[in-house]
């Protein structure tokens, strides 16, 4: 019997009792093809979401994997952390230290005029522009407007520089003082130091903070309604 003779299409009692007195290799073939056809079937129907179940699964374990590492590193390494904070609450503490409380800020204006004096500049004009608050600090700029040459400009950035006390030199301009000055030049600087604001400070820097974008806010509504 040759698999030609039968028609899928009208298959019949008697085309099944030909298979069934088909010769061994034709019976053989048919059932290698059926069982290819049931693996098919169950490995499209089933094993794919399997396969895809185990990829995540596997991709899942590789996250745990990782944060399990990480979370060993951290607790094997604990007291060096534990060390480390110690030292960073040491300096942050030292440098608070260095930042003048209210008291120490007149002294400290005292010193950089006396800074830019022994370096034999002439102060033209030494302003100081008052505390401006920041989140737990406050920053003081002093306007300064210095005449004098290079060398001495230097001597005043490096007698700042070695004041006990944090201060910054920020928005220098260098331009010549004259045509009859000479080699002289002038300097506009602004230095600016730092004072550390307590708790009760910080807490009233908030709350302004809040009503002054709560008083914008309604600003804002009120002119909306007048427009409309």
């Amino acid at each position: 019997m040759n698999l030609s003779e039968i028609d899928l299409n009208n298959i019949d009692v008697n085309d099944i009792k030909k298979i069934g007195m088909a010769p061994m290799p034709v019976k053989a073939v048919l059932i290698v093809i059926a069982c290819i056809a049931v693996a098919a079937a169950g490995y499209f129907l089933d094993t794919t979401k399997q396969l895809d179940n185990l990829k995540k699964i596997e991709n899942e374990e590789l996250t745990l994997r990782q944060t399990f590492s990480e979370k060993h590193a951290k607790a094997v390494n604990l007291d060096a952390y534990k060390q480390q904070l110690e030292e960073m609450r040491t300096s942050f503490g030292a440098l608070l230290r260095q930042l003048p409380n209210s008291t120490e800020i007149e002294t400290l204006l005292t010193d950089i005029s006396q800074t830019g004096i022994s370096s034999g500049l002439e102060i033209e004009y030494f302003k100081p522009e008052g505390l401006s608050p920041k989140e737990f600090y406050a920053e003081y700029p002093i306007k300064l407007k210095v005449t004098g040459h290079y060398h001495e400009f230097a001597a005043f950035v490096s007698g700042v520089a070695a004041l006990p006390r944090i201060v910054t030199l920020q928005d220098i301009t260098i331009e010549p003082a004259g045509k009859d000055s000479g080699i002289k030049l002038v300097m506009d600087i602004t230095a600016v130091t730092y004072q550390y604001l307590d708790e009760s400070a910080v807490t009233e820097n908030v709350v302004s903070a809040k009503k002054k974008k709560a008083g914008s806010g309604k600003k804002k509504k009120s002119s909306g309604k007048k427009k409309g």
